[in-house]
C-alpha cells in the first residue's frame, strides 16, 4: 500500500494511504539517506510503502524525493533535520512587529529554499497592528524583496484582510509554511480551515517572541488536492548544505551583476573589480541583502 507521511514523532508515523485513510506505522529496518546526515529518517511529504505486518503497520520503501528542505538539528551538532519534502512552494510568514523577523532569518530561508528548488512566497502577516510609519517600513521591505523577484502579500490573520487571495495560492499544492513561532502560522490555517482548529501561541511580553505551539511537522489537507505543512516554530535557519562558494549562487539578483566580475570565480566579498559590490555601491543591490549574504558567508 502506498501512502503520505502526514506526521513524524520520531517513532511512529502518521500515514495517508491511496485510498484515503489514516494509519500509524513504524519503519521497517534502517533507511541509508543519500549522503544525508540526518537526524531523521523519514519526513513529513514522505512518499512510502506499507506493509501490514500485524499487529502494526510497518514503512517498507521511501520513494525518491522530488526535493526536500533541512535545518540545523540543534546549535551544536552538525547533523540536519528534513523539515518535509516533495514541496512544491514554501510561504514562510514574516512579521515587521510582535515579534520582529529579521531581514538575515529571512534571507537564509530563501537561499535555503532556492537551493533545494523550492520556490518561496513572503506573507507579511499582522498587517492590523501596524501603524502608519510601520506600514511604510514594510512597504519598503515588500519592494525590496519584490524587485528581486519574490512574491509578497500583506495579510492579517486576525482580521481576514487579504485572506481569500492567500487562500488561491495553495490550489493544487503541497505548500510548507514556515516562520518564527508567533508569526501567526496556526492563526492563517485556522482561518483558511476552522474545522482544524490548530493551536494558537502568545508573545511572551519577556522578551516579545513567539511560544511554540508546534512540536512536529505536521501535514493538513486544506481542500482538495490542496496542502499544508505545518512547522514548529525555527529559531535558527542554517545553510550548512552550503559551502561558502556556493551561497552566492543562491541570492538572485547577483546573476546578473556576477558575469560581469574580473574574476570568473569572485566570491563578491574582497576580490577587486567586483560587479556585485558596485552594484551595492550604486544602490542596484540591497545594502541589507548584501549584508545577510556577508553573515552567511562568514557564519557557514
Amino acid at each position: 500500500m502506498r501512502g503520505i507521511v502526514f506526521k513524524s514523532t520520531g517513532s511512529w508515523y502518521v500515514v495517508r494511504l491511496e485510498n484515503g485513510s489514516i494509519i500509524e506505522a513504524r519503519i521497517k529496518g534502517k533507511f541509508r539517506l543519500q549522503g544525508i546526515k540526518s537526524t531523521n529518517p523519514i519526513a513529513v511529504g514522505d512518499h512510502v510503502e506499507v506493509l501490514e505486518d500485524s499487529p502494526d503497520y510497518m514503512i517498507k520503501t521511501i520513494f525518491p524525493r522530488s526535493n526536500y528542505i533541512i535545518r540545523k538539528s540543534n546549535n551544536l551538532s552538525k547533523q540536519t533535520h528534513i523539515i518535509a519534502s516533495n514541496i512544491d512552494q514554501a510561504i514562510m510568514f514574516v512579521t515587521t512587529t510582535s515579534p520582529l523577523t529579521s531581514l538575515g532569518f529571512i534571507d537564509r530561508f530563501l537561499v535555503a529554499a532556492a537551493s533545494f528548488h523550492i520556490p518561496t512566497i513572503l506573507v507579511f502577516n499582522k498587517y492590523d497592528l501596524l501603524d502608519e510609519e510601520a506600514k511604510w517600513y514594510q512597504k519598503k521591505i515588500v519592494e525590496m524583496y519584490e524587485d528581486i523577484g519574490y512574491p509578497c502579500y500583506e495579510v492579517s490573520a486576525k482580521t481576514g484582510f487579504h485572506i481569500e487571495t492567500i487562500k488561491l495560492l495553495f490550489t493544487s499544492k503541497t505548500s510548507l509554511i514556515a516562520g518564527h513561532s508567533g508569526t501567526g502560522k496556526s492563526t492563517l490555517i485556522n482561518k483558511l480551515n476552522p474545522e482544524f482548529n490548530l493551536r494558537t501561541g502568545i508573545i511572551s511580553e519577556s522578551n516579545n517572541k513567539g511560544k511554540h505551539t508546534t512540536t512536529f511537522a505536521e501535514m493538513h489537507e486544506l481542500f482538495h488536492d490542496a496542502f499544508i505543512i505545518d512547522t514548529p516554530g525555527i529559531k535558527d535557519f542554517g545553510v550548512i548544505h552550503l559551502s561558502k562558494n556556493e551561497i552566492k549562487e543562491y541570492m538572485i539578483e547577483f546573476t546578473s551583476f556576477a558575469p560581469l566580475c574580473k574574476f570568473n570565480d569572485c566570491l563578491h566579498v574582497n576580490e577587486p573589480e567586483c560587479a556585485v559590490k558596485e552594484a551595492v555601491t550604486a544602490a542596484k543591490i540591497s545594502i541589507a541583502r548584501y549584508e545577510s549574504y556577508l553573515s552567511m558567508y562568514f557564519s557557514e
